[in-house]
């Protein structure tokens, strides 16, 4: 290998394409992203042309190689992640048949029902650890099937979006573990495609990729697309993972025991398990992790910081306007307000409902709601309120993976709600688990390039890569308010319970059926 060696992250993301150049001592040398559109040529439609993604990774690449000043041949294997998901169809010769229906589309809700009729949701769950979601691969090819019938007779090639950079990278057709465990096409317990799922949708097994581990050098970069971006020929294209898998090596998550909770737009619980387990009523993901041999258990709620942001954008406009003159973040001011509210809010609870719920309650209908509200309530007390309803709404996930069997010792927090103090606190009470943050944020891209490093010999494997990159940058352990947050808890968790039928009447108003 060259004397100094770089290794490569791309991540195909729903807004754009990252590219990441990193030494093997684990320090970010250049990124850069492009952006790309999404379109939604019907209500809940979510596509992509897989071209503009291809355009997006060039350019990307040729930006960081340029940052940098690395030269072709010290970049020494790229690594491959992106949305999961996602259809891409192609024919003989390699053509898009049709743009790419993405994980956030939901036109496929008949599909789901019919395959779950079909083949039953407890065989679901034993065949492939999850139900089949509107967002998963498998009832879009379903739904190509039944509208668009003569798309459906020229498929040869299905793949994920990552793998469609991976073909353009290199003209080979593979996928890997994390991101197949997402299509309800495969066994992931056996870490292969599921053939009792093929022939119950009646894909053709040749239609998909041969599948590898995560970081297994699969393919090389073609002459071709060397020439488009400035890569070297022959340069190993590492399996790489699914977005949140790469994630999760990208934050050291490759071990049981240790846990993501990301607060981001929406919120992400993941857990590493050393062995397969399926939350016996498919309310948590069980997928393949990128680590060999491993699992990984998820939970997603729809509105984390999220509801922070419809807090601050709907009853934040005092701390908007104050902090454009003062030179602050209106979040800062918001969060201040709340630190002077003792924890519980006074018997103020705040559901999280804002776009549905998926993790625990896979209810679209769902609703948020203030619950608890007295005279002696203040804006305070409902700023910290949200605060911690999305603390307990991340929390339902943990509770489930605890269920399970999954003893946590370490909550690893990212997105923009862990820069909160406060939130962190209340995220490590809440969980009574410590709360660390890393010296890394570069999520996914990040993790891309260290299943890269192990692909092409650099670490010895992936635990190895996350220890020697990996250091935590700050800790926050339980406080006293742990007592406090055990007895309100159990409150928050009864709420939806009681008012499921009504959001599902209020909804039904609301449409006028």
């Amino acid at each position: 290998m060259p004397e100094t060696s770089y290794l490569l992250g791309i991540d195909v993301g729903t807004t754009g394409c990252k590219a990441l150049l990193i030494e093997a001592a684990g320090r970010v040398v250049a990124d850069a992203t492009i952006e790309y559109p999404m379109s939604t040529p019907k209500p809940l439609w979510a596509e992509q042309d897989p071209d503009d993604w291809w355009s997006a990774t060039v350019a990307s690449i040729r930006r960081v190689l340029e940052q940098s000043g690395a030269k072709a041949e010290q970049v020494v294997g790229v690594g491959l992640t992106g949305q999961m998901h996602g259809l891409v169809l192609l024919d003989g010769k390699g053509n898009v048949l049709r743009p790419c229906i993405m994980w956030n589309d939901q036109r496929t809700a008949e599909q789901c029902a019919t395959i779950t009729e079909h083949v039953g949701a407890k065989e679901l769950l034993k065949l492939t650890g999850n139900l089949v979601l509107p967002g998963f691969t498998a009832p879009k090819i379903v739904w190509v099937r039944e509208n668009e019938p003569e798309i459906y007779q020229r498929i040869a090639h299905v793949l994920l979006p990552k793998d469609y950079i991976r073909y353009r990278l290199t003209g080979e057709f593979f996928s890997e573990v994390s991101d197949a465990s997402g299509t309800s096409m495969f066994d992931v317990g056996r870490r292969r495609w599921s053939d009792e799922m093929l022939a119950a949708l009646d894909v053709p097994r040749e239609w998909l990729p041969e599948v590898t581990e995560s970081p297994v050098a699969s393919a090389k970069i073609s002459a071709a697309a060397a020439n488009e971006t400035g890569l070297a020929v022959g340069m190993p294209a590492i399996g790489g993972g699914g977005d949140q898998a790469a994630q999760a090596v990208g934050s050291g998550i490759v071990n049981e025991g240790l846990v993501s909770a990301t607060l981001g737009t929406s919120g992400v619980v993941f857990a590493a398990s050393d062995s397969y387990r399926i939350e016996p009523e498919g309310r948590l993901h069980a997928f393949c992790h990128a680590v060999p041999g491993k699992w990984h258990l998820m939970g997603v709620m729809l509105s984390a910081a999220g509801s922070f942001r419809w807090y601050r954008d709907t009853l934040g406009d005092a701390e908007i306007t104050r902090a454009e003159q003062e030179g602050r973040d209106p979040y800062d001011l918001l969060t201040e307000a709340a630190a002077t509210v003792e924890p519980g809010c006074e018997g103020l609870l705040f559901l999280p409902y804002l776009t549905g719920e998926r993790t625990p309650h896979a209810d679209p209908n769902a609703r948020g709601a203030f619950v608890g509200l007295t005279l002696r309530h203040t804006k305070a007390h409902l700023t910290r309120a949200v605060l911690e309803g999305v603390s307990y709404g991340m929390c339902d996930s943990l509770q489930l993976m605890r269920d399970l069997g999954l003893s946590i010792r370490q909550v690893r927090a990212s997105g923009g709600g862990a820069r909160s103090k406060l939130w962190r606190q209340m995220l490590a009470d809440v969980f009574n688990a410590e709360i660390v943050t890393l010296n890394v944020t570069q999520g996914a891209a990040y993790g891309a390039a260290l299943l890269a490093g192990v692909g092409v010999g650099i670490y010895a494997d992936v635990p190895t890569a996350c220890q020697q990159v990996i250091a935590l940058a700050g800790r926050t352990k339980p406080g006293p308010a742990t007592n406090t947050y055990a007895a309100y808890y159990p409150r928050y968790r009864a709420l939806y319970p009681a008012l499921a039928a009504e959001f599902a009447a209020i909804s039904n108003v609301v449409s006028g059926s």
